[in-house]
Protein backbone atom coordinates (compact mmCIF):
# COMPACT_ATOMS: atom_id res chain seq x y z
CA UNK A 1 0.00 0.00 0.00
CA UNK A 2 0.90 3.68 0.07
CA UNK A 3 3.08 4.89 2.89
CA UNK A 4 3.86 8.44 3.95
CA UNK A 5 6.47 9.04 6.58
CA UNK A 6 8.18 12.00 8.13
CA UNK A 7 11.28 11.80 10.27
CA UNK A 8 14.34 9.76 9.43
CA UNK A 9 13.64 6.46 11.21
CA UNK A 10 12.49 4.75 8.04
CA UNK A 11 15.58 3.88 6.03
CA UNK A 12 18.21 6.13 4.53
CA UNK A 13 17.71 9.12 2.28
CA UNK A 14 19.76 9.62 -0.87
CA UNK A 15 20.76 13.03 0.48
CA UNK A 16 21.86 13.82 4.03
CA UNK A 17 21.78 17.49 5.04
CA UNK A 18 24.88 18.71 6.92
CA UNK A 19 22.78 20.28 9.68
CA UNK A 20 19.96 17.86 10.41
CA UNK A 21 18.52 20.28 13.00
CA UNK A 22 17.97 22.95 10.34
CA UNK A 23 16.18 20.64 7.90
CA UNK A 24 13.10 18.46 7.66
CA UNK A 25 12.32 15.39 5.59
CA UNK A 26 9.36 13.49 4.21
CA UNK A 27 9.11 10.40 2.07
CA UNK A 28 6.48 8.18 0.51
CA UNK A 29 6.89 4.55 -0.54
CA UNK A 30 5.14 2.74 -3.39
CA UNK A 31 2.90 5.70 -4.19
CA UNK A 32 0.29 4.99 -6.88
CA UNK A 33 1.29 7.74 -9.28
CA UNK A 34 3.32 7.19 -12.43
CA UNK A 35 7.06 7.21 -11.71
CA UNK A 36 7.81 9.20 -14.87
CA UNK A 37 5.37 11.93 -13.87
CA UNK A 38 6.75 11.99 -10.31
CA UNK A 39 10.27 12.41 -11.65
CA UNK A 40 9.27 15.45 -13.71
CA UNK A 41 7.36 17.08 -10.83
CA UNK A 42 10.27 16.48 -8.41
CA UNK A 43 12.66 17.99 -10.93
CA UNK A 44 10.39 21.03 -11.40
CA UNK A 45 10.28 21.99 -7.69
CA UNK A 46 13.89 21.24 -6.75
CA UNK A 47 15.60 24.38 -5.44
CA UNK A 48 12.34 26.34 -4.99
CA UNK A 49 11.30 28.19 -1.84
CA UNK A 50 8.75 26.08 0.03
CA UNK A 51 5.89 28.59 -0.32
CA UNK A 52 6.63 29.04 -4.05
CA UNK A 53 6.72 25.27 -4.62
CA UNK A 54 3.33 24.83 -2.90
CA UNK A 55 1.71 27.64 -4.91
CA UNK A 56 3.22 26.26 -8.11
CA UNK A 57 1.86 22.75 -7.54
CA UNK A 58 -1.58 24.13 -6.61
CA UNK A 59 -1.55 26.11 -9.89
CA UNK A 60 -0.66 22.91 -11.77
CA UNK A 61 -3.67 21.17 -10.21
CA UNK A 62 -5.82 24.09 -11.41
CA UNK A 63 -4.21 23.91 -14.90
CA UNK A 64 -2.90 27.49 -14.52
CA UNK A 65 0.77 26.51 -14.77
CA UNK A 66 2.43 23.43 -16.21
CA UNK A 67 5.17 20.93 -15.37
CA UNK A 68 8.01 20.93 -17.93
CA UNK A 69 8.75 17.42 -19.20
CA UNK A 70 12.49 17.21 -19.86
CA UNK A 71 13.40 13.53 -19.61
CA UNK A 72 10.33 11.45 -20.43
CA UNK A 73 9.12 13.41 -23.43
CA UNK A 74 7.77 10.71 -25.75
CA UNK A 75 4.38 11.78 -27.07
CA UNK A 76 4.24 14.90 -24.87
CA UNK A 77 2.47 17.75 -26.65
CA UNK A 78 3.58 21.37 -26.84
CA UNK A 79 1.70 24.18 -25.16
CA UNK A 80 1.95 27.94 -24.76
CA UNK A 81 2.30 27.50 -20.98
CA UNK A 82 5.68 25.92 -21.70
CA UNK A 83 7.05 29.39 -22.36
CA UNK A 84 6.28 30.44 -18.78
CA UNK A 85 8.41 27.63 -17.34
CA UNK A 86 11.08 27.85 -20.08
CA UNK A 87 10.44 24.24 -21.00
CA UNK A 88 12.62 22.88 -23.81
CA UNK A 89 10.39 22.70 -26.89
CA UNK A 90 7.44 23.87 -24.75
CA UNK A 91 6.77 20.24 -23.81
CA UNK A 92 4.57 20.40 -20.74
CA UNK A 93 1.81 18.49 -18.97
CA UNK A 94 -0.39 18.78 -15.89
CA UNK A 95 0.05 15.41 -14.11
CA UNK A 96 -2.74 15.47 -11.51
CA UNK A 97 -2.02 12.38 -9.38
CA UNK A 98 1.75 12.90 -9.16
CA UNK A 99 1.34 16.61 -8.37
CA UNK A 100 -1.20 15.90 -5.63
CA UNK A 101 1.01 13.22 -4.05
CA UNK A 102 4.08 15.48 -4.04
CA UNK A 103 2.08 18.45 -2.71
CA UNK A 104 0.91 16.24 0.18
CA UNK A 105 4.53 15.25 0.86
CA UNK A 106 5.59 18.92 0.82
CA UNK A 107 2.90 19.71 3.41
CA UNK A 108 4.06 16.72 5.47
CA UNK A 109 7.68 17.98 5.41
CA UNK A 110 6.43 21.47 6.34
CA UNK A 111 4.54 20.04 9.34
CA UNK A 112 7.69 18.16 10.38
CA UNK A 113 9.63 21.44 10.18
CA UNK A 114 7.05 23.19 12.36
CA UNK A 115 7.31 20.38 14.91
CA UNK A 116 11.06 20.99 14.99
CA UNK A 117 10.44 24.69 15.55
CA UNK A 118 11.94 25.83 12.24
CA UNK A 119 10.86 29.02 10.49
CA UNK A 120 8.82 27.72 7.56
CA UNK A 121 9.32 30.91 5.51
CA UNK A 122 13.08 30.29 5.32
CA UNK A 123 12.84 26.74 3.95
CA UNK A 124 13.48 25.65 0.39
CA UNK A 125 13.39 22.29 -1.40
CA UNK A 126 17.00 21.15 -1.15
CA UNK A 127 16.43 17.59 -2.36
CA UNK A 128 13.53 15.97 -4.19
CA UNK A 129 13.85 12.59 -5.81
CA UNK A 130 11.64 9.90 -7.31
CA UNK A 131 12.69 6.27 -7.67
CA UNK A 132 10.90 3.39 -9.38
CA UNK A 133 8.99 1.19 -6.96
CA UNK A 134 8.03 -2.45 -7.47
CA UNK A 135 5.45 -2.75 -10.24
CA UNK A 136 1.99 -4.11 -9.58
CA UNK A 137 0.71 -6.70 -11.98
CA UNK A 138 -2.64 -6.89 -13.75
CA UNK A 139 -3.58 -8.47 -17.07
CA UNK A 140 -5.30 -7.25 -20.18
CA UNK A 141 -7.05 -9.41 -22.77
CA UNK A 142 -6.02 -9.13 -26.40
CA UNK A 143 -7.24 -10.37 -29.74
CA UNK A 144 -7.11 -14.08 -30.60
CA UNK A 145 -7.30 -15.18 -26.96
CA UNK A 146 -3.96 -13.78 -25.89
CA UNK A 147 -3.17 -12.08 -22.56
CA UNK A 148 -0.66 -9.26 -21.98
CA UNK A 149 0.69 -7.78 -18.75
CA UNK A 150 -0.87 -4.50 -17.60
CA UNK A 151 1.57 -3.15 -15.03
CA UNK A 152 1.42 -0.04 -12.85
CA UNK A 153 4.60 1.99 -12.31
CA UNK A 154 4.51 3.37 -8.76
CA UNK A 155 7.22 5.54 -7.23
CA UNK A 156 9.17 6.08 -4.03
CA UNK A 157 9.51 9.83 -3.39
CA UNK A 158 11.69 11.68 -0.88
CA UNK A 159 11.95 15.37 -0.07
CA UNK A 160 14.35 17.34 2.13
CA UNK A 161 13.67 20.95 3.11
CA UNK A 162 16.60 23.06 4.35
CA UNK A 163 17.04 26.61 5.59
CA UNK A 164 18.22 28.90 2.80
CA UNK A 165 21.63 30.39 3.51
CA UNK A 166 22.57 33.96 2.66
CA UNK A 167 24.43 34.08 -0.66
CA UNK A 168 28.15 34.67 -0.27
CA UNK A 169 29.29 38.09 -1.48
CA UNK A 170 31.75 37.98 -4.35
CA UNK A 171 35.17 39.43 -3.65
CA UNK A 172 35.80 42.70 -5.44
CA UNK A 173 37.57 41.99 -8.69
CA UNK A 174 41.11 43.35 -8.78
CA UNK A 175 42.34 44.55 -12.13
CA UNK A 176 45.49 42.58 -13.04
CA UNK A 177 48.59 44.72 -13.58
CA UNK A 178 49.56 44.86 -17.26
CA UNK A 179 53.14 44.27 -18.34
CA UNK A 180 54.65 46.90 -20.63
CA UNK A 181 54.64 44.42 -23.49
CA UNK A 182 50.92 43.54 -23.04
CA UNK A 183 49.95 47.20 -22.69
CA UNK A 184 51.78 47.92 -25.96
CA UNK A 185 49.94 45.05 -27.72
CA UNK A 186 46.58 46.34 -26.53
CA UNK A 187 47.43 49.88 -27.62
CA UNK A 188 48.30 48.63 -31.11
CA UNK A 189 45.05 46.59 -31.26
CA UNK A 190 43.02 49.68 -30.34
CA UNK A 191 44.77 51.62 -33.07
CA UNK A 192 46.28 54.19 -30.75
CA UNK A 193 49.93 55.00 -30.18
CA UNK A 194 52.43 54.59 -32.98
Amino acid sequence: GDQLSGGSEMGKYAFDPEDAGESSKARGSSLRAHFKHCREVCHAIKGMQLAKAKTYLEDVLAFKRAIPFTKFTGGVGRHAQGKLVKSPGDKVRWPQKATKVILDLLKNAEANAEMKGLDVDELYVKHSQANRAQKQRRRTYRAHGRINPYMSSPAHIELVLCKSVEPVKKASKEVPKLTRKRAHQLRLKAGGGI
